[in-house]
């Protein structure tokens, strides 16, 4: 029943259009050929003011459109022989309580925002600040996604690495090396629909679960749309969330609702403006430039939830959070690690059929653990992992399995080049976490986890293996992964 409103610009007289669900099946709901084209004037600062293209094209959604991800093309015949094509997409979702028996994967529409660098700036690099080359901290949503965050060809490599490198190897991103080499956006493999929750779909519909769609900017405008699903799941890369997004999934599970969370990073704080179209989150310069942290909504300051002006640490939503673990099987970071997870309680009921025990890997041929990961402080009793109560987490929170991560990328061999990742990242944990920046401080943060948890709360419940990889086990078909995800899947669809 609503309106996609199309806003195009491009320097050729005319450009086909096509729209189709993309699922399985692909299916086509709109073509439209030779549509008049015009090239329009665009801001200099459009990562931070939008586009602000007018509509070209104005197109009602019908009856019989099932919710999910809609890929939009927009082609051009460049008059050699050849074609030149950009994707957008959209998100439709169910406005009213749905039959029982269907998941709702919430896509990260938060963490694709901040990393799409398309006009120049996103929140870790950009052209803004007086010297024109600092991130922003505001970004437009009204603006194309960066080429690679809906489509990509199936050669296109991850973040992490595919294997170990050999020892004493130059530190190697080759994720980086094929976006400069093939023209998509470096970040392609950070953040994005095509790099993580379309394979989950995919593979969800293979299994033949029924999947509904909703991005995260529904659970911070519409968060009434979780009460006619039993189970709700986040994937991938999932680093970016408002407050009242975290409000929406606390009173869901409070209430009965059950939570799968196949992803990592959940790190940091942001804001909505303009009911929507901007997304805020000065991160690292929160304490400087956030005008939120002097004021009476301190606790809405854009930064890590860990902050103690914030005081709202995310193991109280998800079992883990991002400081405690960060980074492994990439560049410098851990990566000749296992690339799975050790278990440690092997008869919990999510492990049911692996064929695992204890000490066994989960995930570690398709390199599951990683790129950024997510953990607890903990301790080890008796060959067991618990909790170590240096933070707050859910009452009854069960450490299932873990692997080893760090936010300290090392250099390797002689004449290596300056890590990639740097210092800011740890230095920021160490004071975040321990309130100085110290060497000892700095050294403990070198020693991170990613974990797999699982908790009770109030009515309802939550499984979290927290690696941004996880969906890589799905995509390689690792029985292990696919296995303990049908038993989290099965177990929350459940009456």
């Amino acid at each position: 029943g609503d309106v996609v409103r199309l806003h195009v610009s491009t320097s050729e007289k005319r450009f086909d259009l096509r729209i189709s669900q993309d699922g399985l099946a692909g299916t086509a709901v709109f073509q439209r050929d030779g549509i008049p084209g015009y090239r329009r004037d665009t801001p200099e600062d459009c990562s931070v003011v939008g586009c602000g293209w007018p509509v070209t094209l104005e197109l009602p959604i019908g009856a019989d459109w099932s919710s999910g991800v809609y890929r939009v093309t927009c082609r051009i015949e460049t008059g050699y022989d050849d074609s030149k094509e950009h994707d957008h997409l959209f998100i439709l979702r169910h406005e009213k309580p749905v039959e029982s028996g269907r998941l709702l994967l919430v896509v990260s529409t938060g963490t694709w925002t901040a990393y799409n660098d398309w006009g120049g700036s996103n929140h870790y690099e950009g052209i803004t600040g007086p010297q024109r080359n600092l991130c922003s901290p505001v970004l437009s949503l009204e603006r194309p996604w960066a080429r690679g965050f809906v489509s990509l060809p199936s050669e296109a490599p991850r973040v992490a690495l595919s294997e170990p490198p050999d020892p004493g190897a130059p530190l190697s991103y080759p994720h980086m090396v094929w976006a400069y080499r093939n023209g998509y956006s470096k970040k392609y493999a950070s953040a994005g629909w095509a790099s993580y929750e379309r394979h989950f779909l995919h593979w969800a519909e293979r299994q033949g679960y029924a999947v509904d769609v909703a991005s995260q900017h529904d659970l911070h405008f519409r968060p009434w749309l979780l009460k006619g699903y039993r189970c709700v799941v986040f994937v991938g890369h999932d680093e970016y969330w408002t407050w009242r997004m975290r409000d929406a999934i606390d009173d869901y599970v409070e209430a009965g609702g059950r939570v799968a969370r196949f992803a990592g990073n959940f790190m940091w704080q942001t804001r909505l403006d303009e009911e929507g179209r901007r997304q805020v989150c000065y991160k690292y310069r929160a304490r400087s430039e956030d005008p939120l942290f002097a004021s009476g909504d301190r606790h809405l300051t854009t930064t890590s939830w860990e902050a103690p002006e914030v005081g709202r640490p995310g193991a109280l939503t998800f079992g883990l959070n991002a400081l405690r673990g960060i980074y492994a099987g990439w560049g410098g970071c851990a990566a000749h690690g296992c690339g799975g997870f050790t278990l440690y309680r092997p008869e919990h009921w999510a492990f049911s059929g692996t064929g695992l025990g204890y000490g066994d890997l989960l995930g570690a041929k398709a390199r599951a653990f990683g790129y950024e990961v997510d953990g607890l402080d903990y301790v080890i009793r008796e060959g067991l992992p618990h909790p170590s109560g240096a933070e707050e987490v859910p009452e009854g929170l069960e450490i299932l399995a873990l692997g080893l991560a760090t936010s300290l990328e090392r250099g390797q061999g002689p004449g290596c080049a300056a890590p990639f990742i740097g210092l800011e990242d740890a230095r920021f944990v160490a004071e975040t976490l321990y309130g100085e920046l110290t060497p000892a401080t700095l050294a403990r943060v070198e020693r991170g986890v990613g974990m797999v948890v699982s908790f009770q709360k109030g009515k309802g419940e939550v499984f979290h293996a927290g690696s941004c990889e996880w969906v890589n086990g799905l995509i390689l078909r690792d029985v292990g992964v696919e296995t303990v995800t049908r038993n989290v899947l099965d177990r929350f669809l459940r009456e």
